[in-house]
């Protein structure tokens, strides 16, 4: 397909969707940051004059078309203007995990072949000069905060501030240029490449087109009626495909605006402040946000914890219907809108999620007590299925039809199709173009007729079209008694408890399951506070015998709810022991996103693994970590190894 394969006249690569921005709506609010505590603002014609001077800035630094640029850093609009900036000059952005270690960022600045890296800060600026013993090529470093880097060699090294000035002053020598770049880009020009989580092996470059970029915006935001006027909060990382279609792709297709919080800790506060009308998060930032809930009710007074209990359970019984737009009687909407008034108002503002209109969670899949709980406090949570290869949408939840065991329907221009394996494939225009420097990993997951293999096991169901994901296909696997395997059903169902932050449940080839269960150290230490129980380290409160016992029960109540699924009922946990450490992506347990590496896992834990299956009592273990600084030590623990009851498993109904 070329560019004319593009409507007439439509915009065919980012940097026109801005001049459509400016033009229809200059004087709009199109970026905000949180700085110092107070919110600047920026109209799309003030951020078109920005990104200008930054384009005119890199080519003065000698940017050539096709050059790759790294950017590391926090969400911020001098980011995303740089991202902008760096495709009108004909290059490539390429944004990196701003908390992945000089390692990880070695291998996608060598991989990529960046020529100019663009950070946020000092500590930023040094993790490059470090790999830059190692990595060559790098012939430009630019930073945003210039605190604390007056005494470093600047030879090749630049504040934006101070290359936007240059871009500035050298206008005239670089306007033509620039416009020439601009004219050489079409459809089939690349937008972005992203690098994938690597939960099996190194990351791979996904190179992303404009086409793929500009026609999913355009299908997504007209599936969910995103307009000019919504709110966004940028916050997740921009190394993930997720943050890049909606603070650049969806934002530049319907002119909204895109807020950027001051940091990560002061991220609630600022999303009060903006109430964001389009929500986006993965699990576990819901999770966390009802884990403290949860603790601020059992330290309120009697009566706040009775009338939240007493008005939540109104909300489970008839809060979806009711979003919904199904009939409920009078009487309950009568108990909903006074619950309303004294609960679900004001948790939700105190969340953020008063203006919401609509909110996704994917990445992985969220547990259904988890995702019904928001939806009944009135909170329009839906779910989705997507890839970085598929510049995120597979699949989407229409308004009307969200449900917590499906993923929904094919997005607008989405084509699925599941193979004998139960494999899903998909094929769709925002179908990346190729894994970059990796002929061999492209042709592997697509096809010629431009089919893409996911990894993922799946089915529709009959009836309604609608797609449930079982897991990963590498992990989907059979237990001894040819039952199935699906450990992120179960995993999902013990992290809705709020002391329980990550699980890892083993079981494949095996005649019954294990576990390993992370705690959450805010939620039970909490716990602990109040229960009397002193403690001196997270290891010392994970073994805790009374902690031990808890986290048992949770188990207990996860395995009555697995068996009630005929199909993965065989799932029960019945042996698990509590990790004397986190879970780390500094370990390689985990990766950036916080999915778990179980192949790992498995490897590095394989004595604890062992053990459960051997029906010990505890176990030593020595495990190696990393320390913020770098540094590599061991932990030394003794575990305890417990027993979990299991149920019989529910008997599939018979087909009338």
């Amino acid at each position: 397909m070329t560019k004319s394969s593009a409507p007439s006249g439509a915009p065919i690569n980012v940097p026109q969707l801005l001049a459509r921005n400016v033009a229809r709506f200059p004087n709009k609010a199109a970026y905000r940051e949180k700085e110092f505590g107070i919110w600047q603002s920026w109209t799309w014609a003030q951020a078109a004059e920005e990104i200008e001077a930054i384009a005119m800035g890199l080519l003065a630094l000698g940017l050539n078309k096709g050059d790759y640029v790294a950017l590391i850093g926090r969400n911020r609009p001098a980011f995303y203007w740089s991202m902008v900036a760096i495709q009108k000059c004909g290059a490539v952005p390429v944004p990196l995990y701003q908390d992945a270690v000089a390692e990880e960022m070695a291998y996608v600045l060598e991989h990529c072949g960046a020529r100019f890296v663009i950070v946020g800060d000092q500590e930023q600026v040094d993790k490059v000069l470090e790999v830059q013993e190692t990595v060559h090529g790098i012939d430009e470093v630019i930073y945003l905060d210039k605190r604390g880097m007056r005494k470093y060699d600047h030879t090749h090294m630049n504040a934006l501030d101070d290359v936007a000035a240059e871009g500035r002053a050298g206008h005239y020598r670089f306007e033509a240029i620039l416009k020439e770049r601009e004219a050489e880009l079409d459809y089939d020009s690349t937008c972005v490449m992203l690098y994938t989580s690597g939960t099996t092996g190194k990351p791979k470059g996904v190179v992303l087109s404009n086409r793929n970029i500009i026609e999913t915006s355009k299908n997504s935001a007209d599936f969910d009626h995103l307009k000019a006027d919504d709110e966004v909060l940028a916050y997740l990382p921009m190394a993930w495909v997720g943050d890049f279609i909606f603070s650049i792709g969806q934002a530049m297709w319907t002119g909204f605006c895109v807020n950027c919080p001051e940091s990560a800790e002061t991220m609630m506060t600022d999303m009060r402040e903006i109430g964001p009308s389009y929500f986006f998060a993965p699990p576990r930032v819901f999770e966390t946000q009802l884990t403290n809930v949860m603790i601020r009710m059992e330290d309120a007074g009697a009566l706040k914890r009775n009338m939240f209990k007493r008005y939540m359970d109104v909300a489970r019984r008839v809060g979806p219907a009711i979003l919904d737009g199904k009939p409920v009687s009078f009487g309950d909407r009568l108990a909903y809108a006074l619950g309303n008034i004294f609960v679900y108002g004001p948790l939700k503002n105190t969340l953020g999620f008063s203006r919401v209109r609509v909110g996704y969670t994917a990445g992985e899949a969220i547990g259904p007590e988890i995702f019904d709980f928001y939806r009944s406090l009135g909170i329009n949570l839906k779910q989705l299925y997507g890839q970085t290869e598929a510049s995120v949408f597979i699949t989407q939840q229409p308004d009307g039809e969200v449900r917590s065991d499906t993923v929904g329907v094919p997005s607008p221009g989405v084509e699925i199709k599941i193979a004998d394996n139960g494999e899903v494939f998909y094929r769709s225009p925002g179908v990346f173009v190729e894994y970059y420097k990796n002929a061999d990993s492209t042709a592997d997951t697509k096809d010629a007729e431009g089919w893409v293999a996911t990894g993922d096991a799946g089915f529709f169901e009959d009836g309604s079209g609608h797609l449930r994901i079982i897991d990963r296909a590498k992990d989907v696997g059979k237990m001894a008694d040819g039952s199935m395997f699906a450990p992120k059903f179960v995993e999902n169902k013990l992290k809705f408890y709020p002391n329980i932050l990550e699980a890892v449940v083993f079981g494949n080839n095996r005649d019954r399951c294990v576990a390993f269960i992370n705690i959450d150290l805010t939620a039970v230490g909490n716990w602990a506070e109040r229960n009397n129980i002193a403690y001196s380290s997270y290891q010392e409160l994970s073994q805790h015998p009374k902690v031990l016992e808890m986290i048992r029960e949770h188990v207990e109540e996860a395995n009555a709810s697995v068996a009630q699924d005929p199909m993965l009922g065989g799932c029960q946990i019945h042996r698990f022991l509590v990790l004397h450490k986190e879970l780390d992506a500094d370990d390689g347990e985990l990766t950036r996103t916080r999915k778990v590496r179980r192949r790992i896992i498995e490897e590095k834990f394989d004595d604890l693994i062992t053990a459960l299956y051997d029906n010990k009592d505890s176990i030593y273990t020595e495990t190696e970590v990393t320390y913020e600084d770098g540094r590599k030590g061991k932990i030394k623990a003794t575990l305890d190894l417990r027993d979990a009851k299991v149920q019989p498993v529910a008997r599939a109904m018979a087909a009338e």
